[in-house]
């Protein structure tokens, strides 16, 4: 199990550097998704980055991990409201994937609960 932890780790740090990384080579696909009655897009889109980067990298370290692990849920908790608005204006297009309501009820329902769990795997 332990071997399995470090290999999921390693993807996770990963995951979070390169999604951090998309949201300042590709802030549009970001901006389309952030819910027309929150303030400040693109402010918000470079703090999630931001959140993403920090997390990712604070993983890598053993005396950080477990603050990068409760930073990252409540940063995917905070993400909830983007997933939620995401069905409502399912079907969209995010580069070339057409997010439809399906889509969308699966990133929500699945896979931020998903990534919050395996966040939540390095609290200890």
């Amino acid at each position: 199990m332990q071997i399995l932890k470090k290999i999921s780790l390693v993807i996770l740090i990963i995951f979070y550097l390169v999604a951090g990384i998309n949201h300042f080579r590709n802030p549009g696909s970001y901006l389309r998704i952030i819910p027309r009655y929150l303030p400040y897009p693109t402010v918000l889109n470079i703090l999630a980055g931001g959140f993403e980067l920090l997390f990712g990298i604070l993983f890598v370290f053993s005396k950080t991990r477990s603050f990068a692990a409760w930073g990252t849920i409540l940063m995917l908790i905070a993400f909830l409201p983007v997933h939620i608005s995401m069905i409502g204006d399912a079907p969209l297009k995010l580069g070339s994937l057409t997010v439809t309501p399906f889509i969308a009820w699966i990133r929500l329902i699945i896979l931020q609960p998903l990534l919050i769990w395996w966040a939540w795997w390095y609290t200890e």
